[in-house]
C-alpha cells in the first residue's frame, strides 16, 4: 500500500489460491470504475472504512 500512498481500505476479497487470486485481480483491473463502485458498494454502501491490520 505504500507505494500508491493508499490510506484507507474499503473493500476486499479473500481466496485460500493464490491463482484464483491473482485470476480476480486481472479481472477486476479490466473493469470499469463504475463496475468497481458497484461492486463494492454492495457490500459496503457506506463507503466507510475497513479494519484491515
Amino acid at each position: 500500500m505504500k507505494k500508491y500512498n493508499l490510506k484507507d481500505l474499503i473493500y476486499f476479497e479473500e481466496f485460500t489460491d493464490i491463482n484464483k487470486a491473482t485470476a480476480r485481480e486481472k479481472q477486476l483491473k479490466n473493469w470499469h470504475k463504475k463496475w468497481k463502485l458497484n461492486l463494492i458498494q454492495k457490500v459496503n454502501q457506506t463507503l466507510k472504512t475497513l479494519d484491515y491490520r
